[in-house]
């Protein structure tokens, strides 16, 4: 999970999926609805191809392009659904009848995902379509010439719904370089973490309610304490993740910096409009919350053996190993839901310790569809594209399974889960998160009030578009991350005696790995981009 975000940091199951009402479809800027109200002039066909025209279209009017039947081949990261073949039988029939298309999908798996997913580009493996994002090696593909160019050309001729559904700054969003590589979802998200806790184990020992890191702690200690069995914070550091699960909350949501790519321990302040970088393990904040998380080690404020830790932490806590854990505010919700109808017993509430923070939207990249440079067919690809996030048969399909059997229809923009909703989960259909999404009629009501709340605190920023080309610095960066999971991840959890002496010896072997010559580069990247948005 990366990217910035995890993830989900990989945002886990289903949580775009089910936000939208709440989400809403890329706020905060204009559509391009027509030429004139995007101040731009619509994109002409191209050159020597006949026009394809809607995607939609119904099969005794189809032009020429669409005589021949195409086969396509998706990439898709998650475990392949227990009911795949029944929900794509029925997608493929309505495919066949509007593009004269079929599409099979390969899923790479949680697992192993990040191994497999550079190794198919790099082998020119026979594919059209994938799922990419910016934790999912979008950049690193579009920079290596994996995923084909999008002109504009072929976006207004091919997705053509999406082109003018999709707001301006979404498509911005997405550019490398200047280039398109990438249809973006068509969802604001808000990227900020909240936490999940037992709400019962504080009623029983009478604590405050947990509001702040402080009364947070205090919870903590307390079912430490008091319950054993009872793992009082869940992570699982063992997946290769660089930091500690609470950082994004209490070290950059907290002080109100950015981190600027999870690989690497730079931030910057969000109001400096200089963008200057800093090295976050040399700060006093993080200083502080080395002791602040030693605590919490030393009074069983997590496992001792927390860092080799790879259970899914969620199935913990419905089983009652797990008294609280961190994820955005979509998955938790899901999770409150979840735990509600199967577990009433534990009274699961959701926290935010960071109130009246500035919070950070997503990013269009955070999910979306590109097309592999290989593909013999780009025109379908881009066609099936539209279709997932603009025809609501073929969305209401993809996005949610069968009708009556995953999930149950509740008006036209909610859902119920069905009887077999655990038989169509668990993978990236977020690349056609749209406005066509359904909301769970099941969506806790305090989470939405939080996610009304955190788009009122949403803070744009110059930076907020900017991303990092490692390509002069591949080496050091992939040092640098050998050495904050050798040293920052056992730190962090208080494993390390000696605070000082450790956060001595991971600068300093940061300072080995290069992380100056990176410093250099990043700052240098990000002074020539506020300089172009200044002229």
């Amino acid at each position: 999970m990366g990217s910035t975000f995890r993830g989900l940091k990989l945002a886990g199951i289903l949580a775009s999926a089910l936000l939208l009402s709440a989400c809403g479809g890329g706020s905060g800027a204009g559509d391009r609805g027509s030429a004139a109200s995007s101040g731009k002039e619509s994109a002409m066909p191209t050159p020597g191809l006949e026009s394809a025209g809607s995607p939609g279209t119904e099969q005794e009017n189809r032009n020429p392009e669409l005589a021949e039947e195409v086969r396509l081949k998706m990439l898709l990261i998650g475990g392949k659904p227990v009911d795949y073949e029944e929900v794509f039988g029925q997608l493929n029939t309505l495919l066949k009848d509007k593009i004269n298309a079929t599409v099979e999908v390969e899923f790479l798996d949680w697992s192993d995902w990040a191994q497999k997913y550079p190794l198919k580009f790099a082998a020119k493996e026979n594919f059209d379509i994938a799922y990419t994002a910016n934790w999912a090696f979008y950049y690193d593909q579009a920079i290596k010439g994996g995923f084909l160019e999008l002109t504009d050309d072929l976006l207004a001729k091919y997705v053509p719904k999406t082109w003018e559904a999709m707001p301006e700054v979404s498509w911005e969003q997405a550019k490398v370089d200047g280039k398109q590589y990438m249809v973006p979802n068509n969802n604001q998200e808000i990227i900020d973490k909240a936490i999940i806790i037992r709400d019962d184990l504080r009623k029983k020992y009478k604590l405050e309610p947990v509001s702040d890191p402080q009364t947070f702690a205090a919870y903590l200690k307390t079912v430490g304490a008091g319950e054993p069995g009872v793992d009082a914070f869940g992570a699982k550091p063992a997946d290769g993740w660089r930091w500690h699960e609470l950082d994004q909350i209490l070290l950059e949501q907290q002080n109100e910096w950015n981190l600027i790519d999870y690989s690497i321990p730079f931030a910057y302040r969000l109001d400096d409009p200089q963008g200057r970088v800093f090295n976050v393990y040399e700060t006093p904040e993080f200083r502080e919350l080395l002791a602040y998380y030693k605590d919490l080690a030393d009074h069983n404020g997590w496992s001792k053996n927390i860092i080799t830790n790879k259970t899914d932490v969620w199935q913990d806590m419905l089983a009652g190993k797990t008294g609280s854990y961190a994820h955005n505010l979509g998955t938790v919700a899901i999770n409150l839901a979840e735990m509600r109808r199967v577990k009433p017993e534990f009274a699961v509430t959701i926290v935010d310790l960071t109130r009246g923070k500035k919070k950070l939207g997503a990013i269009s990249t955070q999910n979306g569809m590109a097309i592999h440079a290989a593909s013999k067919h780009v025109e379908r690809s881009l066609m099936l594209i539209d279709l997932l996030q603009n025809d609501k048969q073929i969305h209401d399909l993809a996005m949610y399974g069968v009708a009556g059997k995953h999930y149950e229809p509740v008006g036209e923009d909610k859902l119920r889960s069905g009887p077999a909703v655990d038989n169509y989960t668990g993978f990236s259909n977020w690349g056609w998160n749209s406005p066509l999404n359904r909301t769970d009629a099941a969506y806790p009501e305090e989470a939405a009030e939080l996610h009304d709340r955190w788009m009122s605190e949403m803070y744009h920023f110059p930076l907020e578009t900017f991303v990092f080309n490692d390509a002069a610095v591949k080496t050091e960066v992939a040092n640098v991350g050998n050495v904050m999971l050798r040293y920052a991840v056992p730190l962090e959890y208080g494993l390390i005696q000696d605070l000082d002496r450790g956060q001595a010896e991971l600068n300093s072997q940061l300072k080995t790995a290069g992380i100056d010559k990176i410093e250099r580069e990043l700052q240098a990247q990000i002074d020539a981009f506020l300089a172009d948005g200044r002229e």
